[in-house]
Parts: structure tokens; C-alpha cells; sequence
């Protein structure tokens, strides 16, 4: 088991180089056309291929790094670049990251390459989850998958909503209810391959942030996968099922908490985002702060701006730190005994955004302009708060987990 360290090694230093690089030669210059055109960014989601950050080997290797920190690294690195275009690149990774914990090996194999296509043909995947009155209240999911076992064929029906890449996606992965008596353990994943009849996309929101990413409605019409498109199998569906039947008779908390255990082991990579969008723009606003220069000196030299890049720079840190111990603690199987993934993620997407609004206080009137780039990222930062479990969402898990008790 790897200890906790805050010293990175020289591999990993090596990588957080490399990304940083590509972050500030290729994400960076491009951030402001793509915010603008409210466009996927395929040319820079090519350029990430050609060196490999597009691609499951990458991420595999910062996921299976033994001290947790590669995921938090690579995501602060390329969310200081721009976060729009950075989940452009990264998104693609949820689509993967169910297939990867719930399929079978043939699956894996067959459908990841579709996912990311190559440098010469980029592609991309939907990971397809929340709907229009499910979205932290997963046990309201209404999108239904009915066995056909005269075709051997999954029928899918319902609407999903905030699907980065939803409709555009090569290949969607679809949850939906297979037995509606087990609230979240009566779910199923399925592979929707491309071109299937019956999937289409729908409103594609006009977003206040993270514009370059492409977010939208998928909708499912009497969409028919194969048997095989289940990820996992039948089988294993099956022996589940009947797993989670026989524990919610013996006591359905039970099953609630395991479900909320998983959810809480991928914030931090979240709370990692949003502590690159901080401090990129920490950065700007210290930069500025030194060389604009009013009343015969630099701004910097007032308490007022001085005490404000303080607080920034140790709000930044505190909540990195906050992410690596999270981190940490989900790779060597240490359990969130008081919501620790919960915590790293609120604290850090509440830090974004107030160090954000901070940044373009300091920059005054040039911090209101699109002629710099805190305006952006403080659009950019209210996402943080919302997605992956809101902010209220979280200081909820944390109060259960302390108390114990059922807080509503």
C-alpha cells in the first residue's frame, strides 16, 4: 500500500510537465474561440489523440497509479487550460469507465476502440445517466429496459438530460431500470451501437459555462440492442438482481449506502477540475495584480488586493490537499468513514467559484471583459456546484455520515 505523500515522483512529475504543456500551447489558445462557437472542439480533441492524452491508455495509467494522484493531477492540468475544451477530451472517459467496471472482457475490447476512434478519425462516447426528474435522486429513474428474449433484444425506452456528447457520441451508454422494486440495484448498463434506430438526439443546451463541451437531451424510442449490449451479460444481471432482492428484504439502507459509496470514490476527480480552474485563475489575478499599476504603484501593494491573493492561494491549496487525501484513500481501499470524497469535492467547487469571483474583483473593469480570461472562468466554475452531486447534495452525505442519522 503506497503512503500518503505530497511529494510527487519523478514519473508523475514528468506527466504533470507534459500536460501542462499541451494545457498552455494547445487548450489555452483555443479557449476563447471554442467558448464562443459553443462547439465541440474536434481539432484540439485530435491533437490530444496524436499524443495520446485522447485515449484509454492514458487514463488507465493515471487511474491504476498506486498512490491515487494521477487522475487529480491530469485533471487539474488540463481543466487550467480551459474546463470547456478539457471536458471535451476527458468526457469521453465516463462512457469508458462504465463499460471498463461493469463489462464483460469481450465488451471491454469491442467497444472502448469505437469510443475514442484514432488520431486520423476521433471519435467520441456518451455515458447517458440522469434524466429530467433524476438527477441526484437516482431512485426516480424512469427509462425502462424490457427484455425481449424471443429476439434475444433489449428494448429501451426514455429520455436522458445533461449527456456531455449525448446525440453527437459514437457509442452511448444508456442506465436504465430493469426492476423498479430495487430503486438504484434494479439498474442495468447497455451499449446503444452507433447508427441504432430509435436514438436521437434532443435539446442541446445553450449553457452559462463549460460551453465548448457539447451537453445535451438523448431520447430512446423503442431503441433495440442485442442481448450482448448488455454490459455485464444476462447472467450476471440476473444473480444481482436476486442478490439485491433478497438484501432489500433483510434491510434496504444497506443497499442505499453501497450505491452512495460509489458515487463518493469519483468526486475528488471533480474537486481536482475545479482546483485547476481556480487556480489558473488565482494566476491571472497575481499577475495582474503586480504589473497594474495605480496611484504610482502596482496594485499588489495594497492590503486590500495583497489579503485577497492570500486567502486565494491558501483556499487553492487547502482544497488540493483535500483532493489528494480523497484520492489517496479510494486507491488503497481506506473507507470515507466521514464522507472525505464528499468533502473534497464540495470544498473544492465551492473554491472555484468564489476564487474565480475574486480574481475578476482584482482585474476590476478588465476582469468584466471577455478580453480576459476570468470572466470565463468564472462561468466556467458554477458547474462544479452542480454537477456529480450539488453542493447542498454533499453537505448532505457529509451530515449522514457524521450523524448517522437519516437528515432530509
Amino acid at each position: 500500500m503506497a503512503e500518503f505523500t505530497l511529494d510527487l515522483n519523478d514519473d508523475q512529475k514528468q506527466v504533470r510537465d507534459w500536460l501542462h504543456g499541451f494545457a498552455a500551447d494547445v487548450i489555452r489558445p483555443a479557449a476563447s474561440e471554442w467558448d464562443e462557437r459553443e462547439e465541440t472542439p474536434w481539432p484540439v480533441i485530435q491533437e490530444a489523440a496524436k499524443v495520446g492524452i485522447y485515449s484509454l491508455d492514458f487514463y488507465a495509467q493515471q487511474f491504476f497509479d498506486p498512490t491515487g494522484l494521477g487522475i487529480p493531477m491530469a485533471m487539474e492540468e488540463l481543466f487550467w487550460g480551459d474546463a470547456g475544451i478539457a471536458l471535451s477530451i476527458v468526457g469521453t472517459g465516463l462512457a469508458a469507465v462504465g463499460v471498463l467496471a461493469n463489462g464483460t472482457e469481450e465488451q471491454i475490447g469491442t467497444w472502448i476502440p469505437q469510443m475514442y476512434g484514432d488520431a486520423n478519425d476521433v471519435k467520441v462516447a456518451a455515458f447517458c445517466s440522469s434524466e429530467p426528474d433524476a438527477g441526484s435522486d437516482v431512485a426516480a429513474m424512469r427509462t425502462r429496459a424490457v427484455y425481449d428474449e424471443a429476439k434475444d433484444e433489449w428494448v429501451l425506452d426514455g429520455t436522458k438530460t445533461w449527456a456531455t456528447n449525448g446525440g453527437i457520441a459514437n457509442v452511448h451508454v444508456v442506465v436504465a431500470v430493469v426492476d423498479a422494486g430495487l430503486g438504484s440495484k434494479g439498474h442495468a448498463s447497455f451499449i446503444v451501437p452507433p447508427g441504432t434506430p430509435g436514438l436521437s438526439q434532443g435539446q442541446k443546451f445553450k449553457k452559462h459555462g463549460i460551453r465548448a463541451s457539447h451537453t445535451a437531451e438523448v431520447v430512446l424510442e423503442g431503441v433495440r440492442v442485442p442481448g450482448h449490449c448488455l454490459l455485464g451479460g444476462k447472467e450476471k444481471l440476473d444473480e444481482r438482481l436476486a442478490r439485491a432482492r433478497e438484501r432489500v428484504k433483510s434491510g434496504g439502507e444497506r443497499v442505499k449506502n453501497a450505491a452512495m459509496a460509489t458515487f463518493e470514490a469519483s468526486r475528488p476527480a471533480v474537486g481536482a477540475m475545479a482546483v485547476g480552474t481556480a487556480r489558473a485563475a488565482y494566476e491571472v489575478a497575481l499577475d495582474y495584480a503586480k504589473t497594474r499599476s495605480q496611484f504610482g504603484r502596482p496594485i499588489i501593494d495594497n492590503q486590500g488586493v495583497a489579503f485577497q491573493l492570500a486567502d486565494m492561494r491558501t483556499q487553492i491549496d487547502a482544497a488540493r490537499l483535500l483532493v489528494w487525501r480523497a484520492s489517496w484513500m479510494a486507491t488503497t481501499g481506506k473507507p470515507f468513514t466521514s464522507a472525505e470524497g464528499s468533502m473534497s469535492k464540495l470544498y473544492a467547487s465551492e473554491t472555484a467559484k468564489k476564487v474565480t469571483a475574486q480574481a475578476i474583483q482584482i482585474l476590476g473593469g478588465n476582469g468584466f471583459t471577455r478580453e480576459y480570461p476570468v470572466e470565463r472562468m468564472h462561468r466556467d466554475a458554477a458547474i462544479y456546484t452542480i454537477f456529480e452531486g450539488t453542493s447542498e447534495i454533499q453537505r448532505l452525505v457529509i451530515a449522514r455520515t457524521l450523524s448517522g442519522m437519516p437528515i432530509r
